[in-house]
C-alpha cells in the first residue's frame, strides 16, 4: 500500500474499458488496493452505472439504503448527505458491525456552484498521529466507541455498534479507520476518566486529518465514478447551491473486499497464469 497526501493524482481509467477489457479491471482493483482510491471517467450519465461494477466485481452488498442509493437533496431526509451542507471527514456505515470495504459513487449530475469533493488517507494520518502523539494512537486503537442510526429509507432501521476509531492487526499494522462524528452516539460507555483524553486524542487525530498537506480536493463530473477504499479513505464535500431544476446527482453503492479480492485473483489467473 502507498500512503499519500495532498500531492497524490487519483489513478484514472476509463468506466467502459473496466467493463470489457480485464486487464483493465485487473489495473483497476490493484491500483483500488494500493492507493485506495480510482476514478473511472466517461460513464454514462444516468443510474444504473455503479450497478455493472457491481456485476463486473461479482455482486454488490445490499444495505437498508438498498443495493443503490441516490444521493440528492430530500426534503425529509434521513441521511445528511442527503441535503446541501457540507460533510465533514468520515468512514460510511460505523453503526455496521461490519462497515462495507468498498465505496462506489457515481457523478450524475455536479453542483453547479461548490460541492467539491475532499479526501485524505485515513492510514497515511493514523501512521502520523502514531509518529506525534503515541499516546493518542493508543486511545483511539483500544477505546470502544458507540455508534447508532435509525431511520427509514429502503428498510427502517435502528443499528448500533462499537468500533475503534484506528482498528490494528496483530502487527500493529492499521487496517481500518471506523469514524462518522454524524452517528457517534451520545452514549459513550467507557470510564469516565478516559472520556477527556479520548476527545482530546480523537481531535488531534481530526486535526491532522484536516492538515492541508494531507488533503485531496477536486470536483467530481458528470460521468466519473469514484471507487474508493471505505476502511481507509476519508472522504467529505464541501457545501453547494441547488438552483431549481439543476440539482447535484450522485448515485452509490457498496462492496466488499472478500469479493473485489476475489476477482482480483480470478483476473490475474485468468490473465497472467502461474508467472
Amino acid at each position: 500500500q502507498q500512503n499519500w497526501g495532498s500531492q497524490l493524482q487519483i489513478p484514472t481509467v476509463n468506466f467502459e474499458e473496466v467493463l470489457d477489457n480485464d486487464e483493465v479491471a485487473y489495473q483497476w482493483l490493484r491500483n483500488l488496493r494500493q492507493t485506495g482510491i480510482v476514478r473511472l471517467k466517461h460513464a454514462p450519465a444516468e443510474k444504473g452505472q455503479v450497478a455493472k461494477l457491481g456485476k463486473r466485481i461479482g455482486y454488490l452488498r445490499l444495505t437498508f439504503y438498498g443495493l443503490t442509493w441516490q444521493v440528492e437533496d430530500k426534503i425529509d431526509a434521513s441521511n445528511v448527505a442527503y441535503t446541501s451542507g457540507k460533510l465533514s471527514f468520515h468512514t460510511d456505515y460505523s453503526a455496521l458491525q461490519h462497515p462495507p470495504g468498498l465505496q462506489l459513487l457515481h457523478c450524475i449530475k455536479p453542483a453547479d456552484v461548490g460541492g467539491e469533493t475532499i479526501i485524505v488517507d485515513g492510514f497515511h494520518v493514523a501512521n502520523q498521529l502514531r509518529q506525534v502523539n503515541p499516546e493518542a494512537f493508543r486511545l483511539l486503537t483500544s477505546v470502544l466507541v458507540d455508534y447508532t442510526d435509525m431511520g427509514v429509507d429502503s428498510y427502517d432501521f435502528s443499528l448500533q455498534s462499537k468500533q475503534r476509531i484506528i482498528d490494528l492487526d496483530h502487527n500493529g499494522k492499521v487496517v481500518q479507520i471506523n469514524f462518522n462524528n454524524a452517528t457517534r452516539d451520545s452514549v459513550f460507555d467507557i470510564p469516565v476518566e478516559l472520556v477527556h483524553p479520548f476527545l482530546s486524542a480523537l481531535k488531534d487525530y481530526v486535526d491532522l486529518m484536516y492538515k492541508p498537506e494531507n488533503i485531496v480536493s477536486f470536483k467530481m463530473e458528470a460521468g466519473d465514478i469514484l471507487t474508493f477504499d471505505n476502511w481507509r479513505i476519508l472522504h467529505g464535500r464541501r457545501a453547494y447551491i441547488s438552483a431549481a431544476g439543476s440539482a447535484r446527482h450522485l448515485e452509490g453503492a457498496y462492496a466488499d473486499w472478500d469479493e473485489a479480492m476475489s476477482r482480483l485473483r480470478c483476473l490475474e489467473q485468468a490473465l497472467y497464469g502461474n508467472e
